[in-house]
């Protein structure tokens, strides 16, 4: 069969790869097209677009690049139909996807499935409405989906949680250590995007001054290029490109900031602080009140329903309120038992590994 997939950051490329691999597994005819990167192109198929012309964050970010995001909507819809796919899958990035899935079942009434589901959850819950009336199935990767998605009269699959997989498959893989430090490490992630990086890694490189018995450690994402780092970095803060698990794996703490990488890190078992920077300062609490209908805003405390690490968000991500909560997780044991038993609780509830088999036999057999 031929399978149409749209990804639009690094970490759908990751888990699109997954997919891909395990489709081949159960249809060993399986011909792909895709919107993706360097690892769903390691699968085979055609790239029509890597998702670093596509990661656009922020509504004047996405402004001044509407020349380049209608030229990716037109490239993706005469993709498709030259490509006459079997089932178009659809990865996260919903401001991109749901425009798509809606021309998909208008104008070639192709199956639409939407693996790792829009966060309705966090904001834009009318987007209800578009996934109602386009999509054919829905898979989710956190537990609290399901019943979300119940209440508001949709029926979706759990099928479990990709980082789950990609971590274990990580600490069954490796045991190299990658920091050649005597001091112990404390990973700063800033993030995938230039505009979190910008508005993050300045603050959190600031650590490196209070605390000088310890190792500072950036890690790098794939799609961002070293130099841009480095712009925000002391030269006393070591960066490393494309090994973030064992950056994570070899920290005793971990400054995050808030997305993926607060699961990856809980399941990594690293005490973390969490942090997010939003332009905006001051209204920033008052317009979450407003658009944002959730205690959290991190992974890691969303799925243990309770905080497990602290949240500083803009205003209140400052060095001063930053340096407080790190010193916490450097120096109180007790708090940092209490991340390793919540920890443990969050792989539990998460289920066991799997999650891009399930997808890809829960596809071909709907097909």
């Amino acid at each position: 069969m031929k399978y149409f997939l749209i990804v639009g950051e690094a970490s759908g490329d990751m888990h699109g790869a997954a997919l891909m691999r395990e489709l081949k597994n159960v249809d060993f005819q399986a011909d792909f097209c895709f919107l993706g990167g360097d690892l769903m192109q390691a699968q085979g198929g055609k790239m029509v677009r890597h998702y670093r012309e596509m990661a656009f964050m922020g509504i004047v970010n996405v402004l001044l690049n509407m020349r380049k995001i209608t030229e990716n909507f037109r490239l993706c819809k005469e993709a498709i139909v030259d490509f006459k796919p079997d089932v178009v899958i659809l990865i996260d990035y919903p401001g991109f996807n749901l425009k798509i899935m809606e021309f998909v079942k208008k104008n070639l009434q192709t199956p639409v499935y939407y693996y790792i589901a829009p966060k309705l959850w966090a904001w834009k819950s009318y987007r209800i409405k578009t996934i109602k009336r386009y999509a054919d199935k829905v898979f989710t990767i956190f537990p609290f989906e399901t019943q979300y998605f119940r209440n508001l009269g949709y029926e979706v699959n759990y099928v479990g949680n990709p980082t789950v997989d990609a971590v274990e498959d990580f600490l069954q893989n490796t045991d190299n250590r990658i920091v050649d430090s005597e001091k112990p490490v404390v990973a700063l992630l800033a993030g995938s995007r230039k505009q979190e990086i910008r508005g993050c890694l300045k603050i959190m490189s600031a650590m490196a001054d209070y605390f000088p018995d310890f190792q500072f450690v950036a890690a790098a994402a794939p799609n961002i290029d070293e130099s841009f780092y480095r712009k925000f970095l002391p030269e006393n803060i070591s960066l490393i490109k494309g090994n973030t698990y064992q950056v994570i794996k070899n920290s005793f703490a971990a400054v995050v900031n808030s997305g993926t990488a607060t699961l990856e890190t809980a399941l990594l078992n690293t005490p973390q602080v969490v942090v997010y920077h939003v332009f905006g300062g001051i209204f920033v609490p008052i317009l979450r009140k407003i658009l944002i209908h959730i205690p959290f805003v991190s992974l890691v405390n969303l799925i243990a329903e309770k905080e497990v690490a602290k949240e500083l968000i803009t205003p209140n991500f400052t060095k001063e309120k930053l340096k407080t909560e790190l010193a916490k997780i450097l120096y109180d044991s007790d708090l940092r038992e209490e991340f390793f038993a919540d920890y443990k609780k969050i792989r539990q509830t998460l289920g066991e590994k799997g999650t891009a088999q399930r997808v890809a036999e829960k596809i071909c057999g709907c097909l």
